[in-house]
């Protein structure tokens, strides 16, 4: 079990019983029938403190409750249109799952650009799909597969990573907070590839800044990756940008435009975006309509570690950018 001995669990769930219904009642979308590995992440983000993980996770049920995060799958953004313009800019799918089981989660760091909509829409996608993933895809990984599936890997595509994407700082140290704060601990593997130069130079920067814990998940890999990541998954459940022969981009070509699991029309996102529409009884409208974003509060105090490596990659494109 690691960080989270049996006894801390005992402990963390007498504390966790003692809380008010409103919270229990968020807490069930959390767990969804899995209290005790919920209760070992939070732990475990936490260095095993009862106490400190304890505050943890009232405080993320607590910013569940305020921002209506347990019904955020009921709001899409619409119209279709504008959404495929946040799908076409915040780069991200599910191409498959590992032979484990896990699902398999494309990102294309160096491609997203972030530049068609508001900072709250793309918190907005962000959430929703973490939602998706928790309550939807990792409940029916683990009825498929008869064990308990409640973490992912990911797979980070550099191709076309620029020192100038790092001015989206602001976005992405939300978004990580998001992250830090009410998702720890649901991935188990970043698999970085197709990675250019820059970013060598910040992970050089960015490494020894890493706690060990984080470090052991990240695995920069050759090229494409594509050779690493069959030891995992089969072929099918690659990443498109996996599948060349070479380290090629994340705009698929060809034959690879049907597997580009970033596209709305891929079905992942179908079936996501059916899903939020469903949810919320949403017809597209027969006249151009936008329903504005849901401003999620972000809450405050973010991992120190990610504070201090995104002061490092500031200071590294202020260096980047003089003459």
């Amino acid at each position: 079990m690691g960080l989270a001995s049996q006894e801390a669990i005992n402990q963390f769930k007498a504390l966790m019983d003692q809380v008010d219904e409103p919270l229990k009642r968020t807490f069930k979308n959390v767990h969804q029938g899995y209290i005790v590995e919920t209760l070992e992440r939070f732990l475990k983000a936490r260095e095993g403190n009862v106490t400190k993980a304890h505050k943890m996770l009232v405080d993320s049920l607590n910013w569940r409750l305020q921002n209506g995060i347990d019904e955020i799958l009921a709001k899409p953004i619409i119209p279709t249109n504008f959404y495929r313009g946040v799908r076409d800019s915040q780069l991200i799918g599910v191409s498959g799952y590992t032979r484990d089981g896990l699902p398999v989660f494309a990102i294309g760091a160096g491609l997203s650009t972030f530049d068609k909509a508001s900072i709250h829409y793309y918190v907005q996608s962000h959430i929703q799909i973490n939602e998706y993933r928790d309550r939807v895809i990792l409940p029916t990984a683990t009825k498929k597969n008869g064990k308990y599936i409640g973490k992912c890997v990911k797979v980070l595509d550099m191709s076309g990573l620029k020192l100038s994407a790092l001015n989206q700082i602001k976005l992405l140290t939300t978004i990580s907070t998001v992250d830090d704060l009410n998702y720890p601990e649901k991935t188990i593997t970043y698999y970085i590839v197709n990675v250019p130069y820059v970013f060598s130079a910040c992970w050089k920067v960015v490494k020894p800044l890493l706690q060990e814990r984080t470090k052991l998940k990240v695995q920069v890999l050759q090229g494409n990756g594509r050779e690493e990541l069959l030891k995992i998954m089969d072929y099918p459940s690659l990443p498109h940008f996996c599948r060349r022969s070479g380290s090629g981009s994340s705009s698929g070509s060809g034959s690879d435009t049907i597997s580009d699991c970033y596209s709305l029309d891929h079905p992942f996102h179908q079936e996501l975006y059916s899903y939020m529409k469903q949810l919320s009884g949403v017809n597209e409208p027969k006249e151009p309509a936008k329903q504005g974003s849901v401003h999620v509060e972000v809450p405050l105090g973010g991992d120190p570690e990610n504070e201090e490596i995104h002061k490092t990659l500031e200071s590294r494109i202020e260096e980047a950018s003089k003459p």
